[in-house]
């Protein structure tokens, strides 16, 4: 698909997806799921039956342009609730169900919230329930028969039949999402529809995949590359998506659903990478494929990986595997995907710009233009103004570099960028990626304090305890001095601190930076 000029673009709206992907695909099997043990399958038919369904539900309220907040973990519920959202005419306003009382009661108000789905694993307190102005109670969406309460209810055949025959307007907010940020204040993302489902009718992967493909769904759909990835771009493709809500269950699921590719982040790569590893130890009779098939079964062709940096040696180990494990780039403010991967992409590539994008270089920073960049940050005017420069790029924070071919390369975090009294710029993620070499490092963090640089290291004591290091700091100790003695003096490490528990992350899955003054 190529687009003239951002003004002139005009994608698909949800509804038009789940028309279309009905009519094509029909009863063909589009979800499926664990429930008590067993298997549960959902069409592309009783998708739309059940979210047209929830559309009419909603609008029945009288509901429109409402904030409507969805607090869950993946389930087909999630799925169906948040479609009916989105074809209603409302805004969906995804979060974590992990938000405390305080969090939530902060981001609902901020977000203007007037309705709330959730499940069971958020917390809905009675502050939450009674503090906010809402148009009806907040709705258990798993409570036992809700939804097929609805579906009968307010069917196509019933007295709200008309409600769902409503026009939305492509070009107005359909989302907000709540960036989970390695530091600040949380922003509200506003996406048009035209942003949200435009993004995803790029026309990379066409070679990749194909209708009998079939995804698991491993990341939670609160965030902008899993909603649109696993859920939107799957419907217009018409692959299976298998869902799995938490990475307790993984293990089971990769063994019931046997998939052909995932979505991850590294931190998930690398774990499912060290299982590999431990089925060849236990069985070395086995190959590394056959060790591979034992972990994810026997289907799996596909690893994307997003959300951040991915060690090349990792890339290097799946291919060992037959898994080509390649990364992408992508961003909430752009509607989600900027670059995706094939199979030409080099290992240290985060993948090739889509055809929905333009890109270039400003000060060494990366930034970005077309037609599914976000309408702004939620009341946050300010902060929208500082996201875009003059002309209209998007401003990515990443240092990096684009190829003729479109193959875009990250060195770097712009906020993160150390600057040294004596002038010099450090980039802490170029140091960092150099201790992904060593095994016995898990995670590293680098920062500066004191206009010296400081390393936080985390240890892998399983790696230690396997190989009988009972002294992990001095090895550490060694890795450092080594490293140090070819860097310039400005990349030197001054401190390491050894530590006994992993650094914090976000919500995303993303280390959490230090705010520390030189």
């Amino acid at each position: 698909m190529e687009w003239n000029g951002v003004a002139e673009y005009k994608a698909p709206s949800v509804r038009e997806l789940l028309d279309n992907a009905a009519a094509k695909y029909g009863d063909r099997t589009f979800i499926k799921f664990l429930c008590e043990g067993r298997v549960e399958e959902r069409s592309f038919n009783r998708l739309r039956e059940d979210s047209l369904a929830v559309c009419r539900y909603i609008r029945s309220i009288g509901t429109e342009k409402t904030h409507i907040a969805i607090a869950a973990l993946t389930s087909y519920e999630y799925i169906v609730f948040i479609t009916g959202i989105l074809i209603s005419g409302n805004v969906a306003v995804p979060f974590a169900p992990t938000l405390s009382e305080k969090e939530a009661l902060s981001l609902f108000k901020r977000a203007d919230i007037e309705m709330l789905f959730y499940d069971n694993a958020f917390n809905c307190t009675p502050a939450i329930r009674d503090s906010l102005n809402y148009k009806i109670a907040p709705v258990n969406i798993t409570g036992d028969g809700l939804l097929d309460g609805i579906v009968e209810k307010y069917s196509s055949t019933s007295e709200y039949a008309s409600l769902s025959e409503c026009e939305t307007d492509i070009n107005e907010c359909a989302v907000i999402i709540y960036t989970s940020g390695t530091s600040g204040t949380k922003k509200g993302v506003m996406l048009s529809m035209n942003a949200f489902v435009g993004n995803i009718m790029y026309d990379e992967y066409v070679d990749c995949f194909g209708e009998d493909s079939v995804a698991l769904s491993v990341l939670p759909m609160y965030h902008c590359y899993c909603l649109s990835g696993d859920y939107i771009k799957n419907l217009k493709d018409g692959m299976t998506v298998c869902l799995n809500s938490s990475m307790r269950d993984l293990p089971d699921s990769l063994r019931t659903f046997e998939p052909t590719v995932m979505r991850l982040v590294p931190m998930i790569a690398q774990t499912l990478l060290k299982l590999v590893k431990m089925k060849e130890n236990r069985h070395p009779e086995l190959t590394p494929r056959q060790a591979a098939e034992a972990v994810f079964g026997k289907n799996i062709q596909w690893l994307i990986s997003g959300g951040a940096y991915l060690d090349p040696e990792l890339v290097t180990e799946y291919g060992k595997l037959g898994i080509f494990l390649r990364q992408g780039f992508g961003m909430t403010e752009a509607g989600g995907r900027v670059s995706v991967p094939d199979t030409k992409c080099t290992t240290e590539s985060i993948g090739r710009l889509t055809n929905m994008f333009k890109a270039r270089i400003e000060h060494g920073e990366i930034q970005i233009y077309g037609p599914t960049l976000m309408l702004g940050y939620y009341k946050m005017p300010e902060e929208t103004a500082e996201a875009f420069t003059q002309d209209g790029w998007l401003r990515t924070g990443d240092i990096g570099e684009v190829t003729e071919s479109g193959e875009l390369f990250i060195t770097g975090r712009r906020k993160n960028l150390i600057i040294l009294s004596s002038g010099e710029n450090v980039s802490p993620e170029a140091i960092e990626k150099k201790f992904a070499q060593y095994e016995i490092v898990s995670e590293v963090l680098v920062y500066a304090e004191n206009d010296r640089i400081v390393a936080d290291i985390y240890p892998d004591y399983s790696y230690c305890e396997e190989n009988d290091i009972p002294d992990p700091g001095s090895v550490i100790t060694a890795i450092v001095k080594q490293m140090n003695s070819g860097a310039k003096a400005s990349h030197l490490i001054a401190q390491v601190n050894v530590l006994t528990s992993p650094l914090p992350r976000t919500e995303s899955g993303k280390i959490m930076r230090k705010k520390v003054e030189i």
